[in-house]
């Protein structure tokens, strides 16, 4: 586990509104506060990523994610039955649920990590954080601190040290309506 000091850093920043790199189950992701319109814009600039492609939104439990999302009781035992873990759900969005980080769409992309500094970073915060890869669209994603500062250098606030959890492939994603896998994992 990492050590409470740069925890306490990479919250602080994104409670300011920044931008931090973290690691994830597979891949070192960028995170922000989901309500914060300013660091998901950098996000999205840093990416070179279209606004309506939309983005995951991490937890470190469930309540964590419920202001996000209007599901149904089927859904999330649906959901919470592969949680905390690798599995991305896509369910419907609330309407407390901005649309740059819905990417304009009804729905929105949900995970319960069970990746211990993802998870810490956001007890440390205090809410579910935006997760997506670090990396430039349609580029490689970053496994390490060094290879994300490298790539991304400047656009990112803070990047949190740590190992990610050695999965060679990002989270699945699931249709929490149908259970359908939408990219495996």
């Amino acid at each position: 586990m990492i050590p409470a000091g740069p925890l306490r850093i990479a919250a602080r920043i994104i409670r300011a509104g920044g931008v931090v790199a973290y690691p994830t189950e597979s891949v070192f992701g960028l995170g922000c506060d989901p309500l914060e319109e300013s660091a998901v814009e950098r996000i999205l600039i840093c990416k070179h990523r279209r606004a309506s492609a939309g983005l995951i939104v991490l937890g470190a439990d469930l309540e964590q994610l419920r202001p996000y999302i209007a599901a149904s009781s089927t859904q999330l035992d649906r959901m919470c039955a592969t949680w905390p873990g690798p599995v991305t759900w896509v369910c419907d969005a609330s309407s407390g649920a901005p649309a740059w980080i819905t990417g304009g769409r009804k729905t929105l992309a949900i995970r319960v990590t069970d990746h211990p500094v993802a998870a810490a970073l956001c007890r440390m915060s205090g809410m579910a954080i935006v997760s997506t890869s670090a990396n430039r669209s349609g580029r490689p994603p970053a496994r390490s601190a060094l290879q994300t500062r490298l790539r991304l250098g400047d656009h990112v606030d803070y990047v949190l040290p740590g190992a990610t959890g050695g999965r060679a492939r990002p989270s699945e994603i699931r249709d929490a309506a149908t259970g359908a896998i939408l990219r495996p994992g």
